[in-house]
Order: structure tokens, then sequence, then C-alpha cells
């Protein structure tokens, strides 16, 4: 039996004046990144990443663009200490880039975090303790005071090492927990930290302040940062860094106002791995500032490759809805998203827009490496004439006459019902080569010859079905009148030939292959389709209009 009664609000508001970030409307700019993957991604898999594993998934960040990567918690495991020295001692750290250790304050776990990082060429050393209330009173059973000092001795400790170690160190504190702390107290603290560490034009200091766990609506921690933005000391030589976790779902939204309120800096992960509920996610972040016109100074061009390499390193999976990265989330299976996104997509086209603006997609797949065909229009029993028609025309090349790709459309939609499941392009493309195009009627054209008079054309045809050849005459107001009045001649139907078109496929000039599609009406309405490719154009006519026939007559004998 649920019981809300025994949950109370464990977060401490600030004052309402602190809430200037409302005023502003998006992200202006984008933050310093640092990817926490290694660390705090690392440590909450099942089974952490190998040596080998760490080594590629390092590559990838620094070929996303990362400037500043969290390696690891180095006194913490074998591993982690082997992969800081692996990244050191083989040169393996750019030279714009910083790696940054986390360490709790404790005396022998910094000592042992200034041993792995010894001649690194730049490092962050992140030193934390826990503030919060509960910390406070349930886990250390300490006051505010003994709680404070631990930070203090702390930065004492990293400052001093810092001075004596070979290597070239910044560092960054966080008040664990801060989500839970009162803000003042949490001011006390840093203040006191930065009283210390003394930040100066040459010596930034990072103050972190972490969502531990999420305890509040996005608007209470963004105001929670302007009051630290407004009150930390030495705060034009400090650095604001957000480190939220996702407990209530809502990481993006704590960041994205956080970063309104004065943040200067994001620390999370790629697809938001991490504790419980996982880390914020940067390429959420990232992709929403893109989608905003904001250059995130992040390469996210090849997500197809981000996620398998993820997948395949982690042993995790990115959610098929997870937002950009997901599989389906570019996927239009209705009929009418589908129809709005096709016309949406030949207007941007016809004008040749830049600005993107295409309904129901909010950014272009190909910023990101996908593709429309098999991202975007998704066929099943749900899909439309529109997508499915445009799908065929965009990834094969057909562009069927409005009536025909209605009734492809059913055709498609008939057999993904029956087999209930999704149709792949070339399946698609298997229903209409199987249904419409250059179709074996049993009826073949072996030879023709037009002569104009007029304004008819006159031509003599020679028709070959079961192996007999019977050569007649005909004439019509066009070569494809010609030989539908002489086919009608030869076969006795009576039908009307309803609708034509023909474009050009591929190529130019004698390379090209032209396509051509053909409706054929019998007296009660019923229309029936063919299409038909070749690279001289009344053949692919011809082709077209015997597969029509074929569609027309193939039931009439059973």
């Amino acid at each position: 039996m649920m019981d809300s009664t025994k949950y109370q609000v464990g977060y401490f508001p600030v004052d309402k004046k602190y809430n200037k970030w409302v005023e502003k409307d998006h992200v202006e700019k984008p933050p310093v990144w640092c990817s926490v993957d290694m660390r705090d991604g690392n440590q909450s898999l099942v089974i952490p990443m190998s040596l080998e594993e760490k080594l590629e998934y390092y590559q990838v960040l620094l070929d996303v663009g990362f400037k500043e990567i969290e390696v690891g918690f180095p006194a913490a495991s074998e591993t982690e200490y082997e992969f800081l020295r692996t990244l050191i001692d083989n040169n393996m750290i750019p030279d714009d880039v910083t790696v940054q250790v986390l360490t709790q304050c404790r005396e022998h776990i910094i000592r042992k975090t200034f041993d792995a990082c010894k001649g690194a060429p730049s490092a962050i050393i992140h030193f934390y303790n826990s503030v919060s209330v509960a910390q406070r009173e349930q886990v250390f059973k300490k006051s505010k005071e003994e709680i404070k000092q631990i930070a203090i001795d702390g930065a004492k400790l990293v400052k001093k090492l810092a001075s004596e170690y070979e290597g070239n160190f910044r560092f960054e504190y966080s008040p664990e927990s801060f989500t839970g702390t009162e803000p003042e107290y949490a001011l006390e603290v840093c203040n006191a930290v930065l009283d210390v560490l003394e930040p100066s034009a040459d010596n930034n200091v990072i103050i972190n302040l972490p969502v531990t766990v999420e305890m509040s609506l996005p608007h209470v921690y963004a105001s929670q940062v302007e009051y630290m933005n407004e009150n930390l000391k030495y705060r034009e030589h400090v650095t604001i860094s957000l480190h939220p976790h996702n407990d209530r779902g809502t990481g993006v939204a704590d960041t994205e106002l956080a970063l309104l309120a004065g943040a200067d800096r994001v620390e999370g992960t790629l697809f938001g791995n991490g504790e419980r509920t996982g880390n914020v996610d940067i390429i959420t972040l990232a992709m929403n500032m893109y989608s905003h016109g904001v250059d995130p100074k992040l390469d996210l061009s090849n997500m197809n490759n981000l996620v398998e390499t993820y997948e395949r390193c982690t042993r995790m999976h990115v959610y098929e809805r997870a937002p950009y990265a997901g599989a389906l989330v570019f996927a239009a299976f209705s009929g009418s998203h589908q129809d709005a996104i096709a016309k949406g997509m030949k207007y941007r086209s016809k004008n040749k827009l830049h600005q993107w603006s295409v309904p129901y997609i909010p950014i272009d797949p190909k910023d990101i490496g996908r593709t429309y065909d098999a991202d975007v229009i998704r066929v099943n029993s749900q899909s439309g004439k529109g997508g499915i028609g445009y799908l065929l025309e965009q990834t094969f090349g057909y562009n069927l006459p409005a009536k025909m790709r209605e009734h492809f459309s059913y055709m498609c939609k008939s057999v993904s019902d029956h087999e209930h499941k999704e149709l792949k392009p070339d399946e698609v493309l298997d229903i209409f080569t199987e249904n419409y195009l250059n179709l074996n009627s049993g009826i073949e054209v072996t030879d023709f010859d037009f002569e104009r008079e007029n304004d008819a054309v006159k031509i003599n045809i020679t028709f070959m079905r079961g192996g007999e050849e019977t050569e007649l005459e005909a004439e019509g107001n066009g070569s494809l009148s010609a030989i539908n009045n002489a086919l009608k001649a030869y076969t006795g139907q009576d039908y009307t030939l309803q609708v034509f078109t023909q474009h050009s496929m591929q190529g130019q000039g004698s390379h090209s292959v032209a396509a051509s599609y053909i409706g054929l009406e019998r007296e009660n309405g019923d229309m029936f389709w063919g299409a038909g490719t070749d690279t001289d154009v009344i053949t692919a006519s011809t082709n077209a209009l015997l597969s029509a026939f074929y569609n027309m007559t193939k039931g009439d004998a059973e």
C-alpha cells in the first residue's frame, strides 16, 4: 500500500529574489563540458570497463571534443590507478585536454590520488565531502563546524601536495548532496574552501554543485545555483560547475535552468549513464542547444557510432526513444505524420531553404548521421500513402502518381498487418517490384515502327504471345496512344488509359533510365496499375502498359 505521508520536502528553497534566470529564453552559449563517463558512469556499471575498453572509450570522448574528462577514482581500485598511469606514461593526454580525478577528503586517499597523478600535464584534483542534513545527522554524526573542517583540511592538503608533486594541477571542490543542504551552509563551506585555495587569474578554482539526489523541481535548483553565483567569494576566478543526477527524471531540465542561472560548466555522461537513474545526458543537452542554433562545441555527427561504441564498452542499451540517439526518435509510422513530413521535405527542397522547419522532425537527422529512409519514414500497418510514396521516391527514385501511390500504400499496409511487422525499405521495394514493375504479362512487343500523319501517329507493331507473332496497324494521338489502341485491338479488351506519368530516374542523357506509370480503368471504375523502366522512353511506357494490362486481366481466366 502506497503511503505518501512518509515523504516530506527535503530541500531548502532560497529567497524568491534569486529568480533572474526566468528572464532568459534559452542557453546562449555552451558550457565547459566535463565527461564523467570513465568515473561516475563506469562505477555504476554491473561489469566496469576493462583497461582496453576504457582506452577505447577515452578515445571516443576525445574525438567528440571533450576538453575535460574525469578518468577515474584512482585510489578506489587498481584498474582505475593503472588507467590513469597509462594515459600519463604513454603521453595520451593531448595538450588542450585536462584529465580529472576524484577523491574524498581523507588524507590517505588524497595522497594516493596525487601518486596516481604524478607527472600529469594537466589534471583537476576533484575533492569532496558530504554536507547535507541527512549525511551530517545519519552518516557522520558531526556538527556543521566539524563537517566544514573536513572540507577545509582537504583543501589545505591538496594545495600542499600540488606544490610538492610533479605535474600541473587545478582544484575542484564539491559539497556533496548540495541539494539536501541549507544553501547558506553550503555557501559557508564553499567560501571557506576558497579562502584556503585562494583563486586568482592564474588559479581558477571549480566549485561543483552536485544534484547528488534530485529532490526538487528544476526551478528550485536553478534559484539555489543563482544564490551561489551571486554570493560566492572570488567569483571572477571561480568556475561554477553542475553535476546533476536524474532521480526525478528532470536532470536535463535542472541543468538547462541552472545554466540560465549563471553556471559555467557541466559534468555528465553520454546517454546519461550513472548511479541509480543516471547522470545528466550530455548528448541531450548538447543537441538541445544545437536545435536552438547554438554550437555545443561537441561533434555528435556520427551518432550511430557513438551508440555502438557505448553499448559495446558499457554493456548498456540506448533506449529506442532516447532523445536524438534512440533508434526510433525520428521514426514516423502514422500516415498523417508521414504525409506532413514528406510535404515538408519537398517544400524545403523546392524553396532551397537553409533553416530547418520540417513538421514533426526537430532537427535534420542527417546532421547526426541518420538517414531519411531508414530513420524517418517507417512503414507498418499505420502508415499512409504520403510516407510510403516518399520513402520509395527518396530511397529508390520511383515517383508514383497520387492514385497509384494510394493503391500501393494499401498493399504495403496489408502485408505489414498480416505479417505483424514493420517493413524495411528493401521490402517495400520488393512489394512494388513484384506487383507493378516490368511484369511478365505473357504478351511481348517484338517490333514496332511509327509514322506521323498530320495530328495522328500510325504504328506498325508486332505482338507475340505463346510463341506466335501477330502484326497489326493502329493509330493514336501520340506514340503511347497508338500502342495502347493496338493492344486493345489485339486482345479485344475494353478499358481506358486513364493515367500516364513518366520521369527520369538517374544519370544524364543516354545513360538515364526512364520510369513510366500507367493506370487503366475498366467500365465499372476499377483501376489497375503498372510501372515500367528502360533507357528508352517508349519501351519504358510499353512495359508499364503491359504491366497494368496484366494486373487488369490476370484474374479473368480464374
